[in-house]
C-alpha cells in the first residue's frame, strides 16, 4: 500500500512539475510583455528557465532536504544521456533532423566544453564546490549574453515558437472572446504566476521523497534512481516537445533546443544547485564519459556531411542508451 502511495506521488509530482513549468513561464512572459520587456530578453531568460525548472527544482530540494547527491547529480546526467540518444533517437526515427548553423558555432562548442568542465570540476577533489557552482553559473550568464547579442545582431528570437491554437480576436466570438479575454488579464497571469511557482515547489518535493522511499523499498541506490526514474520525469517536457515538432515536420530547431536544454542542466542546474551546498560527485564518473561520448556522437552525426541526424543516426542513438541501461543495472 505505502509503494502505490508513493507511485501516484511519484506521478502527480511529475504531472505538477511539466505543468507548473508551463504556467510560470506562460503567465510571466505575458506579464514581462505587458511591462515593456523585450521579447528577446524573455526568450532567452523565462523559456530557458521553463525547460530547466523540472531538473532545477528536483536537484535543489534533493540537495537542500534529503542531502542527496544521488538524485541531484544523476538527474543533471540521466538527464543529458537521455536528452540525446534517447530523446533525439526516438525523433531521428519519425524524421530527419537537420542541425541549424548556430548550433553548429555555438551551441555544440559550449555543450561538449561545459561537459568537459563538469567531469573536470568533479574529477578533482570529487565533489562540485561553492567555488565551482559560481564558475558554471558565470559561464551561463557568459552563454546567454551571447545568444542575446547575436539575436540582437540577426534580430531573430532564437527561443520563439509558432501557436497554430492561437485564434485571431477577430474570429472570437461569445464565450471564446470572454475567455481569450480572461486568458491575458493581469488578475489572471499573476494567479497561474503564483500557482505554477507552487506546483514546481510542491512537485519536485512529492517526486524526490517518493522516489527516494521506492528506492528503499527495492534496495535501489539514489544514483540509479536519479539516472533512470528521476532523469526520465524530467525530461518528459523534451521529450513530449520533440515528438510533437517531429509528427508536425518541424525539426528545424529540435537539436537546438536539446542542446540549450543540456547546456543548462549542467550550467544552471548543477552549477545553482552548488551555490547552495557542496554535491558529492562519488560514483558517477563512469556516467559522466558516457554524457560526454553521447555528447561526441551527437556532434559528430550534425558535423557529417549534410548536418542532419537520419534514421541510421538515431538507431545508433537507441543502440547506445540500451547498451547504456543495461550495463547500468548489471553493474
Amino acid at each position: 500500500m505505502e509503494f502505490l502511495l508513493n507511485l501516484i506521488l511519484l506521478i502527480v509530482g511529475f504531472i505538477m512539475l511539466v505543468k507548473g513549468a508551463d504556467w510560470f513561464v506562460d503567465s510571466a512572459a505575458g506579464i514581462a510583455q505587458k511591462i515593456g520587456v523585450p521579447e528577446l530578453v524573455i526568450g532567452l531568460t523565462l523559456v530557458a528557465f521553463g525547460t530547466s525548472a523540472p531538473e532545477l527544482s528536483v536537484s535543489l530540494t534533493s540537495a537542500l532536504k534529503m542531502h542527496s547527491a544521488g538524485i541531484t547529480i544523476g538527474n543533471v546526467v540521466g538527464s543529458n544521456i537521455m536528452n540525446i540518444v534517447l530523446i533525439l533517437g526516438i525523433t531521428a526515427l519519425i524524421c530527419k533532423i537537420p542541425c541549424q548553423k548556430n548550433s553548429l558555432v555555438l551551441d555544440i562548442p559550449y555543450m561538449l566544453g561545459a561537459t568537459i568542465l563538469f567531469i573536470v570540476l568533479g574529477y578533482f577533489g570529487n565533489s562540485f564546490s561553492n567555488v565551482d557552482g559560481y564558475v558554471m553559473v558565470s559561464l551561463l550568464v557568459a552563454y546567454i549574453i551571447i545568444l542575446l547579442v547575436i539575436s540582437i545582431r540577426t534580430k531573430t528570437n532564437l527561443f520563439a515558437e509558432e501557436d497554430d491554437d492561437d485564434e485571431p480576436a477577430e474570429n472570437l466570438t461569445g464565450l471564446k472572446l470572454n475567455l481569450s479575454k480572461i486568458k491575458y488579464a493581469w488578475w489572471f497571469m499573476a494567479i497561474l504566476l503564483v500557482v505554477g511557482l507552487a506546483c514546481i515547489i510542491y512537485g519536485s518535493d512529492f517526486v524526490v521523497k517518493s522516489a527516494t522511499a521506492i528506492a528503499k523499498t527495492f534496495g535501489v541506490s539514489d544514483r540509479i534512481i536519479g539516472l533512470t526514474m528521476i532523469a526520465f520525469g524530467t525530461s518528459l517536457p523534451e521529450l513530449m516537445t520533440s515528438i510533437a515538432a517531429a509528427r508536425k515536420g518541424k525539426t528545424d530547431i529540435a537539436i537546438g533546443n536539446i542542446i540549450g536544454s543540456n547546456i543548462f542542466n549542467i550550467l544552471c542546474v548543477a552549477g545553482v544547485t552548488a551555490c547552495f551546498i557542496p554535491i558529492s560527485f562519488d560514483g558517477f564518473m563512469t556516467d559522466s564519459l558516457f554524457a560526454l561520448g553521447a555528447a561526441l556522437l551527437l556532434a559528430l552525426l550534425c558535423y557529417l556531411p549534410g548536418h542532419a541526424i537520419r534514421r541510421w543516426g538515431g538507431i545508433a542513438m537507441l543502440a547506445a542508451y540500451v547498451t547504456y541501461m543495461t550495463k547500468l543495472f548489471m553493474a
